[in-house]
């Protein structure tokens, strides 16, 4: 029972040094993720406000007009494939599950932060809390503060990364459904305009 004692604790201590680069590794992709998503806030931002009245009046003419050149977002180059394509009920279906796939494709790096940065916040915390108590009790202080820093660093960061991969989950969240709103918006009208029936979505 000792050595099965001892080599779970061999195994659990010698997963703090991967788990520490996982977190740092995921830190510094959070901090990215802030910065991608502020970015297509102010993009977003900037579409809505220039294309929503003409998505809303079905003005499709102006709306093609009104579509910005520089623009690549996913957003964007699908509502121009289907502006451009000759309207199709079976197309636009196709396009906006696409659509739909894509955005949960993006989403699903904030679901995973928001999942995994605890964890390993968790893995740490616990990971540490072995050798200061250690510490503790053999009357090692400078050991044990060393280790509860330790401690408290992970739990800190784990919770930074899945702060950010929750609230960025939720802004996207919003941002893609509104988005799926307006491609099956403008597909109808699309089909309307050109006297193919819609096909409803089950």
């Amino acid at each position: 029972m000792e050595l099965i004692s001892k080599l779970l604790f061999w195994v659990a201590n010698s997963l703090l040094i991967p788990d520490i680069i996982l977190l740092l590794c995921l830190f510094v992709r959070s901090l990215i993720l802030i910065g991608g998503t502020y970015n297509m806030y102010m993009t977003k931002r900037k579409n809505d406000k220039a294309l929503d009245q003409l998505i809303k009046d079905a003005r499709i003419d102006d709306l093609k007009a009104a579509l910005p050149d520089k623009d690549n977002s996913l957003y964007m180059g699908y509502l121009r494939d289907l502006l451009y394509h000759p309207a199709s009920a079976d197309y636009s279906d196709f396009l906006i599950t696409k659509f739909e796939n894509e955005a949960e494709k993006d989403v699903s790096l904030s679901k995973m932060l928001a999942k995994i940065g605890p964890v390993l916040g968790l893995i740490g915390t616990l990971i540490s809390m072995s050798p200061a108590l250690v510490g503790l009790s053999t009357g090692d202080i400078s050991g044990m503060a060393y280790n509860m820093q330790v401690v408290f660093a992970t739990t800190v960061v784990g919770l930074v990364i899945s702060a950010v991969g929750l609230i960025s989950m939720q802004f996207k969240q919003r941002w893609y459904a509104k988005d799926v709103n307006n491609l099956d918006y403008v597909s109808r009208v699309l089909n309307e305009t050109t006297g193919e029936p819609n096909n409803e979505k089950k």
